[in-house]
């Protein structure tokens, strides 16, 4: 039999009987959307990740007091015997060649109070080198004055969003406002600078990091920021930075350095592990709608005894015949690949609209991945039934009795 007979045989034979294999379509092309759409969710994680962290840029180290031991996971703060302090990063700037300037940094939560209203705000304790370090805009006054790490002043500058609730219609610039009991001077506000790493920075609150010490009652840093001279590999400068603070603490290394790539490298893992546990969960409703083809097959080979019997009557052979119904499974499963991958284009669109930070486009390869694994289903689920078509005899079938 000609492959276009055989083409022409199975596309009326599925056209007979709408209604079934439009179930089937709707089937198998749910499975493959759901596989598409996962897919590339995860592809958009991925990128919206990586994008955060190169915020940081390839050329910034960051100090962590603790020590990580184990590997493969993002490094956090641990328990130090000795304080990362504001000594230890200043002998860093001063003691390492290949950095370029540095910044310490104290985080904690405070209220934040002025004219009878109050809000919770994250507190930066930090240095007038956080500014270009960080990427950050003054809108309006100064940033943090440069008078010394070591002595801290009464001063604040705002986030983009809390003057509007603070000061709402008035100039915040000079202005008092409370800090857990502490009077503070605002000397400016910063330009929107959004969230970066799960941080909104339009809400914090930036104070000198002494003035943070004295509010929080602590010595120890939440981290000290280095970034790196131009050309310097972070990975050239890890050496040097552990002999300055092994030094300093003992000759214990009881503190982590934080660079991108590491970074990087532990999420690519998590990552990797999430798309696959998604993409497999999703590949579930595809393997149900293999199910489902097998079914519509097994009945139209139980509906159609007569005709294979008539068609080996004719000289039609044993391969004819098992081609035949393979043809007709695959093609129900390649035309449910191929509405699959329109509906999973069209809801990633949809997603990419509602959520522009995982904004993302189905891969070719996903696309291409999708149809072959759909038009695979369609070759498995046909197997069974076609094999079954195959061995029946043209006299019993012809008979209309089932083997």
């Amino acid at each position: 039999m000609r492959w276009s007979d055989a083409l022409a045989l199975a596309v009326r034979a599925l056209s007979a009987h709408r209604r079934r294999t439009l179930l089937s379509l709707l089937g198998v092309s749910i499975g493959v959307a759901a596989v598409l759409v996962m897919t590339t969710l995860a592809a958009g994680a991925r990128r919206y990740v990586a994008d955060q962290f190169r915020t940081i840029g390839a050329d910034v180290i960051a100090v962590v007091p603790g020590r990580v031991e184990t590997s493969g996971t993002i490094p956090g703060v641990g328990s130090a015997p000795n304080d990362l302090t504001i000594a230890d990063a200043r002998a860093l700037v001063r003691g390492v060649d290949c950095i370029a300037r540095g910044t310490p940094l104290l985080i904690g939560n405070e209220a934040l109070e002025c004219g009878g209203r109050r809000r919770d705000v994250l507190v930066l304790g930090t240095s007038a080198e956080m500014l270009q370090l960080r990427g950050m805009r003054v809108a309006t006054g100064r940033f943090l004055p440069e008078s010394g790490w070591e002595r801290g002043s009464a001063v604040i500058v705002l986030g983009s969003k809390l003057p509007p609730e603070l000061f709402p219609g008035e100039d915040p610039l000079g202005r008092t406002v409370r800090l857990g009991g502490w009077r503070l001077r605002v000397i400016g506000t910063l330009a929107p600078r959004g969230t970066h790493l799960g941080v909104d920075l339009d809400e914090c609150a930036l104070i000198p990091v002494a003035t943070a010490q004295a509010i929080f009652d602590t010595r120890t840093l939440f981290r000290v920021m280095l970034e790196l001279r131009p050309g310097v590999r972070a990975r050239a400068a890890l050496d040097p930075i552990r002999a300055v603070l092994r030094e300093r603490h003992g000759g214990e290394e009881d503190f982590t350095l934080i660079t991108q790539d590491a970074i990087l490298r532990s999420l690519d893992k998590i990552l990797d592990m999430l798309s696959l546990a998604l993409t497999a969960i999703a590949s579930v409703s595809l393997v149900v709608a293999g199910f489902g083809v097998a079914n519509v097959m097994l009945v139209a080979v139980s509906e159609r005894t007569r005709e294979i019997g008539l068609c080996k009557a004719l000289g039609a052979t044993d391969a004819d015949v098992l081609a035949q119904f393979l043809l007709e499974a695959s093609l129900l499963c390649l035309w449910g690949g191929l509405l699959g991958v329109g509906i999973g284009w069209s809801a990633t669109a949809a997603l990419s609209a509602a959520y522009p930070v995982l904004a993302a486009e189905p891969a070719p390869w996903a696309v291409g991945a999708a149809l072959a694994v759909s038009l695979g289903t369609g070759i498995v689920a046909g197997t069974m039934p076609a094999r079954r078509a195959m061995r029946l005899e043209p006299v019993t079938a012809l008979a209309g009795r089932r083997t």
